[in-house]
């Protein structure tokens, strides 16, 4: 009887995915770093630690599953995707808050959700899209507050 399986006897750390393996979650960190900034200068709510962690963690999860699963098993792997898509939504549902006016919170919740989107596409080598989709995020939160009408509150008779 054998006290240690044979899989940890045999323990290996292949270095060159190692490495590929940080490449591909520092661009995920990356591309997100830019609007974790803009949500952590503007004080609204999730921010600089938020959006890096989930670009890393939709990253993550699509490294492993498509690791884990066979090659070209792409059921396997999409049902990560819907996973993923699903407990991102869970999270921004987080943050959004119910008040008298209205709701706030919506475009944190959906800035969270594009964060996912730009790691799960890092994952697959889809360098372009994760770009666009960074660059137009900052972009959009930098820029819509000087656009979008600020909601004036009545005074109470």
């Amino acid at each position: 009887m054998d006290l240690i399986p044979e899989h940890l006897i045999n323990f290996e750390i292949d270095l060159q995915m190692v490495i590929y393996h940080l490449f591909q979650l520092g661009l995920a960190f990356l591309f997100a770093l830019p609007i974790g900034l803009n949500r952590e200068s503007s004080s609204n709510g999730a921010g600089l630690r938020t959006f890096p962690l989930v670009a890393l963690a939709s990253c993550a999860f699509m490294l492993i599953a498509m690791n884990a699963y066979s090659a070209g098993d792409g059921e396997a792997e999409a049902r990560v995707m819907y996973g993923i898509i699903t407990g991102i939504g869970f999270i921004g549902g987080g943050a959004i808050f119910k008040q008298n006016d209205g709701a706030s919170g919506t475009a944190t919740a959906a800035g969270i959700w594009n964060t996912g989107a730009i790691g799960i596409a890092v994952a697959y080598q889809n360098y372009e899209i994760a770009l666009i989709l960074s660059i137009l995020n900052f972009c959009i939160f930098q820029f819509s507050r000087q656009i979008k009408p600020k909601k004036v509150k009545e005074l109470a008779d």
